[in-house]
């Protein structure tokens, strides 16, 4: 039966242009029309692969827009496939079908920027993913845009069996069906309710997903169309081939490839034939066998259209087989490749192309014939069978309606299972739910939407999973017992919940009390948040809290999200070159011994994005930022994680608010390549201004935009603009000054942070709006005194923030180290406070400045400071400029023993740490004299100028707070406490995730050699007298 729609008196006449490519319904569209389009009810179509089931689609976004009055500014339907490509192949379609009716199209996926519901707020339709649409929904409540959603489109429904990725669809399915009743139940008489329309390959339980979906009025519309109703008729052949018990797998799908030839020549009608493999390496191979043992060039005429593609084609091997009439097509080709294979595979100028498994559910590609070579695929590293719903969309892929008329499907196993596979041919597999096997995360995100507030609550939500409907109907599939009733398979269930729960508590993601309420933790929030597996909050919670940059990455790569990035033999010389080479630069932490697994793989691929080393092969290139799409929220979580614990184990996590920047910007804290972070600079053009000495951001402020433009080969305005986005990254100032309140073990510092460019950041920014810095104050004993988190919109407003700390004695040394990081740029900036002289009763802490090799400070600081303080001048970005300005004539002994020690320092590999302190020289501590407080000044020898300069500097450090005042240069003192000329490029203060490695064996030996003469040069003359010593902007020696 055929339905003309063109001519169909209720349709309005301006939504036709959506089905002008046909004139005609097919069979299954004819038959679902009036269920689909004149009614409001749920409905699930079951049809074979190739059948048109995408119109039924638009069939009911057509009935979304024709109840709802124009504008349609509250319309908005999702579509949900479980690939990208399916989502990208509708984006582009819809876009062109439904954008002249004046609806936009988003596509929100994990290759698309969009990470919050307001940038989709304007969106009518919104193709996603299941794993994009669950971290969007994860507050649901707190988003009325959400609630918005009046048409839920799922494709390939099937998928709800898939054991990685099924788990995630059947949740999302009911979450939004939570959402439909929570709308139903706030406001009953309010507009049209949420529609849901599925569609599946055949599977024989259709009606279970129709129940599953299913509401008020009853079960969701079925319409069931078996093989009879596909469009092109489609000839099944199963084919045995010989396989000795002691031949592995390996082997028998090697031997087939030699076989090829004569079943594409048999089959396919000198027609394009799709050969499906189970590797990448597999298609290459059998590419290359085929085109040795067969022709299949038709004429000069095709020859010289092959070479035409040839010619474009960037992979020689790629290359050298188009020529002949052989391709292949998987994930690892270069996309450009990948898009003229298809063009010229669906023109029909390539014969033949081999391809993997995840083909069969992307890109639409024409063919006669369909090979699925061996029945064997690798998953995890270990051998298993295809499904059926994965074989069935492979041949799906055979005979097109709108390219043939008639295709062929041939299988290739081994003899011994011919049999089977004839009969899974002509029969079906039933459909069952992997809820069960990721239990645990699914119900802590819903612990943290309330969903979910005990045990009875659970077995609630887990009443309207596809597993409940699948358990009462097949309980021995999920363990438990065929004799159990509805009552007892609803025990079994009630236990499993309570088992997953119990795993939660026990590394703290919930609370439960003795009745089994259950209320979420903040780990667990962020777990629901940034969409974690359980196994990698297991690591998180093992961090013992002394671990240094190496061990966090170790730790990441744990993380069972990177589970399925595969180690390939044809990778591991490539990544052994990246992990030990004489001849190259190699990665930050070499790993021991050769790389054998896929955790030393990921480690390898992360140190070699941040270490902006290139890599070559394309594969690679694509599971780097597969990688780093996973860890950007991995480590963030990972950072937010070891915050909220205990207030131990500050090394821990100093280094991961470095490694979550590190991701974010693709660099590591101490690379050269800062420039990378700007907009318009790429790999090539960083690398010419690294060349060319521009590794921070202040050396690129000072450089002339015409410099900027020759050392990149770019015509103006060019270096304007490079000039700009550094100029207009923020600039802070730190301040720390001791009150006088002390006791026995604590002292108290105030400490002030200043955006010190905030008139020109109010007309324009670089950094984003979400940009923030964190300042971390830790002690040495591994704990954390401090933390917290300013945003550069709450700098913009208020224009500084300041606060008093109080700071307890530390057991096991003096140190109390200060650090500032951006959440997005740059270099961390890190100082530190010596607890010193100890007394009986009292703690004294002085200022001195701690810097790393990876500091690069460089410029001159326009503000001369005469309070304790370091000023640092950060441009949001990787690099930070901290400075001040030097008096002239003004060298002091300790300024003389600093330049030599600045010389002496030059030829250490890492720059050494620097500290400076003033002790006291008489008995008498200084805060025990009421006199240091209020005139130190009047009890200084008055001939020692040294001493009488430093009383100065704490006179005015008093007066002035904690704020830094441009000082002439009459009142700064004669003893020059300046560092250098040259600070470090601190602009990296917009991201948390880069900070500054300090060396602790530098930092030893240079205390060492400085301790005497330091001494010598800060002691007073008066016994008991001693005041602070106001360093301002030390610069790297």
């Amino acid at each position: 039966m055929w339905f003309d729609f063109l001519n169909h008196a209720k349709t309005a006449a301006k939504f036709r242009t959506v089905f002008s490519e046909f004139p005609f319904f097919n069979c299954v569209q004819s038959k679902a029309l009036d269920d689909v389009l004149y009614t409001g009810k749920n409905f699930v179509a079951c049809a074979p692969t190739g059948s048109g089931k995408t119109v039924l689609f638009e069939l009911a976004i057509i009935r979304l827009l024709m109840e709802t009055s124009e504008p349609w500014r509250d319309v908005k339907a999702v579509y949900m496939a479980p690939i990208k490509a399916l989502c990208s192949q509708c984006f582009e379609n819809w876009k062109k079908k439904f954008g002249p009716l004046g609806l936009s199209c988003k596509e929100l996926t994990g290759d698309t920027e969009i990470d919050d519901f307001f940038e989709i707020q304007d969106s009518h339709i919104i193709l996603t993913t299941p794993e994009k649409w669950d971290s969007m929904t994860r507050k649901w409540k707190d988003n009325c845009l959400l609630q918005l959603v009046r048409l839920f489109l799922i494709d390939e429904v099937h998928v709800v069996k898939d054991a990685t990725r099924g788990a995630t669809l059947e949740v999302v399915v009911s979450r939004m069906k939570a959402v439909h009743a929570y709308r139903t139940a706030q406001n009953p008489k309010a507009g049209p309710s949420m529609r849901f329309v599925a569609v599946s390959a055949t599977i024989p339980n259709i009606s279970d997903i129709s129940e599953w979906l299913s509401n008020d009025s009853g079960p969701a519309t079925c319409l069931e169309m078996d093989e009879t109703h596909r469009p092109v008729k489609l000839r099944k052949v199963v084919l045995g081939f010989p396989c000795s018990s002691n031949q592995t797998e390996f082997k028998f799908d090697l031997s087939l490839n030699y076989k090829m030839a004569n079943i594409i020549q048999t089959y396919s009608d000198q027609k394009p034939a799709l050969v499906f493999c189970s590797t990448r390496k597999g298609a290459q191979q059998s590419a290359a066998v085929l085109a040795k043992d067969a022709r299949f060039i038709m004429s000069i005429e095709h020859k010289q259209r092959l070479i035409k593609y040839a010619n474009s084609i960037l992979d020689s091997k790629l290359r050298d087989l188009v020529m002949l009439g052989v391709g292949y097509h998987h994930a690892g080709v270069d996309l450009s490749d990948r898009k003229l294979i298809e063009e010229a595979f669906t023109l029909g100028d390539l014969p033949v192309l081999f391809t993997t498994r995840t083909l069969a559910m992307g890109v639409n590609l024409p063919a006669h014939l369909v090979v699925i070579k061996s029945t064997m695929q690798y998953v995890a590293g270990s051998c298993e069978e295809y499904g059926e719903a994965d074989l069935l969309q492979m041949i799906g892929r055979a005979g097109r309606p709108q390219f043939d008329t008639s295709a062929t499907a041939v299988i290739m196993t081994k003899i011994q299972t011919k049999d089977k596979y004839m009969k899974l041919m002509n029969g079906m597999e039933i459909i069952e739910s992997s809820l069960h096997s990721h239990l645990v995360e699914h119900l802590n995100a819903e612990i943290v939407l309330q969903t979910i507030s005990n045990v009875n609550m659970a077995l609630d939500w887990i009443r309207s999973t596809f597993l409940y409907i699948r358990a009462l109907k097949n309980p021995k599939h999920y363990g438990f017992s065929a004799d159990l009733d509805r009552y007892g398979i609803e025990a079994k269930l009630q236990e499993l919940c309570l088992k997953n729960l119990n795993s939660l508590s026990s590394i703290g993601l919930i609370d439960m009390d003795e009745d089994i309420n259950i209320k979420p933790t903040e780990a667990g929030r962020l777990m629901a948040r940034y969409c974690v597996a359980f196994d990698t909050m297991k690591q998180f919670s093992k961090v013992a809290g002394t671990e240094n940059l190496s061990d966090l990455v170790s730790v990441l790569i744990r993380s069972i999200e990177f589970s399925d990035i595969q180690l390939r033999m044809n990778e591991k010389r490539s990544l052994n070159t990246l992990n030990k080479d004489k001849n190259r630069i190699t990665i930050r932490f070499p790993i021991e011994g050769r790389v054998k697994t896929s955790e030393m793989k990921v480690n390898c691929l992360i140190q070699a994005q941040l270490g902006s080393i290139s890599i070559q092969e394309f594969g690679l290139i694509q599971d780097t930022a597969k990688i780093f799409r996973n860890g950007m929220r991995i480590s963030r979580c990972l950072s937010e994680f070891l915050s909220q614990r205990s207030k131990t184990g500050f090394s821990a996590l100093l280094n991961s608010l470095i490694l979550a920047k590190c991701f974010r910007a693709k660099l590591w804290e101490n690379s050269p390549y800062v420039s990378k972070q700007l907009e318009k600079i790429g790999q090539t053009l960083s690398t010419a201004m690294v060349n060319a000495g521009l590794t921070t951001f202040s050396k690129i402020e000072q450089t002339n935009a015409r410099e900027l433009e020759l050392i990149l080969n770019r015509h103006p305005p060019f270096g304007n603009q490079i000039r700009e986005s550094v100029i207009h990254l923020p600039k802070y100032d730190v301040t720390l000054e001791q009150l006088p309140r002390y006791s026995c073990a604590t002292a108290e510092i105030m400490v002030k942070v200043q955006l010190k460019n905030q008139a020109q950041l109010l007309s324009r920014r670089t950094a984003p709006d979400n940009h923030y810095i964190s300042l971390i104050i830790g002690d040495s004993d591994n704990n954390v005194v401090f933390l917290q988190k300013l945003t550069d919109l709450v700098l913009l407003k208020c224009g500084s923030w300041s606060k008093k700390i109080e700071v307890a004695k530390p057991l096991k040394g003096e140190v109390i180290s200060v650090n500032l990081i951006s959440s997005h740029y740059g270099k961390p900036w890190k100082y530190i406070l010596l607890s010193h002289d100890f007394c009986c009763v009292h703690l004294c802490i002085y200022l001195c400045i701690t810097l790393s090799a990876s500091l690069d400070c460089r410029g001159p600081l326009p503000l001369a400071c005469n309070s304790k303080c370091k000023c640092v001048y950060l441009q949001g970005k990787v690099g930070v400029t901290v400075a001040r300005k030097r008096s002239a004539n003004q060298e002091s002994s300790f300024s003389s023993y600093l330049n030599d020690l600045r010389s002496r320092c030059d030829t250490l590999t890492q720059t050494p740490v620097k500290r400076l302190k003033v002790r006291k020289s008489g008995p008498c501590p200084f805060w025990m004299d009421p006199r240091f407080s209020q005139s130190p000044k009047q009890h200084l020898n008055e001939n020692d100028t040294t001493n009488s300069a430093y009383s100065k500097r704490s006179t005015v450090a008093s007066n002035q707070g904690a704020h830094c005042e441009i000082a002439p240069s009459s009142q700064i003192p004669t003893v020059s406490f300046d560092l250098g000329n040259d600070w470090d490029d601190w602009d990296d203060f917009d991201d948390d995730e880069k900070l500054v490695h300090a060396s602790d064996t530098s930092f030893a030996t240079c205390i060492a050699n400085a301790k005497p003469q330091i001494q010598q040069s800060l002691q007073c003359n008066t016994p008991g007298k001693v005041t602070f010593l106001s360093v301002c902007k030390p610069s790297l020696v």
